[in-house]
């Protein structure tokens, strides 16, 4: 198998359990921490509410379920501000079409990672531990917990006009950000943006396929 495709199914399994950690814990008591900290609990709570909803578990409302989902995780997280900080040094040369349209791939491409695994939900807990600020910017400290098991999981938000948006997780010691950097940076030095485009639509469309041979069963 090609080097970057087995590179790219890492980076992939990276961020499917990068969100999908970040989005399967279950309530917690109200959290000692700012503005960031509860923003971040706000959009937790509200995922958790749509998976224990019983009538949104019925086999017809699964497409209606998901896109709410993805509307809510869609409205804390800001993938244009991932797409910017993945592309690093790169975003600079695009044009507004182009930025629009990578945006719009890199949030179909983490959307169709994790929805699987947060729909696996299994009633993980979350401790918050601690919120660290620095002007607009802040980062909410978490512990995610299933049996003996424990996860560090931080998110890195961004205050943008008063609300706090988030564009990195870090699950721990991950970056989802860092992990797709680096991929998408050898890409783009090896075979060109327009490759890396063409790889996220392939990986758009086989996701695609692949939920469509699912629901087909």
């Amino acid at each position: 198998m090609n080097a970057y495709r087995l590179t790219w199914r890492r980076s992939v399994m990276v961020a499917g359990f990068t969100l999908a950690a970040a989005m399967l814990i279950s309530p917690a008591p109200a959290p000692a921490g700012g503005p960031a900290t509860a923003a971040v609990k706000q959009t937790v709570d509200e995922v958790i509410r749509i998976l224990s909803d019983e009538k949104m578990k019925k086999p017809d409302r699964l497409q209606e379920r998901r896109k709410l989902l993805e509307k809510v995780v869609g409205d804390r997280f800001s993938y244009e501000e991932m797409s910017k900080r993945t592309l690093a040094a790169h975003w600079q040369k695009l044009n507004e079409k182009e930025r629009s349209e990578f945006v719009d791939l890199f949030r179909k491409l983490l959307t169709n990672s994790y929805a699987d695994k947060v729909e696996g939900y299994s009633g993980e807990q979350i401790q918050y531990l601690n919120e660290r600020n620095e002007g607009d910017y802040a980062e909410v400290r978490t512990k995610a917990t299933s049996g003996k098991t424990e996860i560090p999981l931080d998110y890195r938000l961004l205050n943008k006009s008063g609300d706090w948006r988030v564009y990195d997780v870090v699950v721990d010691g991950v970056s989802l950000v860092n992990n797709y950097r680096g991929q998408f940076a050898k890409i783009i030095r090896t075979s060109g943006y327009d490759d890396l485009v063409k790889q996220l639509r392939e990986k758009s469309d086989q996701f695609v396929k692949l939920k469509t041979s699912k629901d087909n069963e």
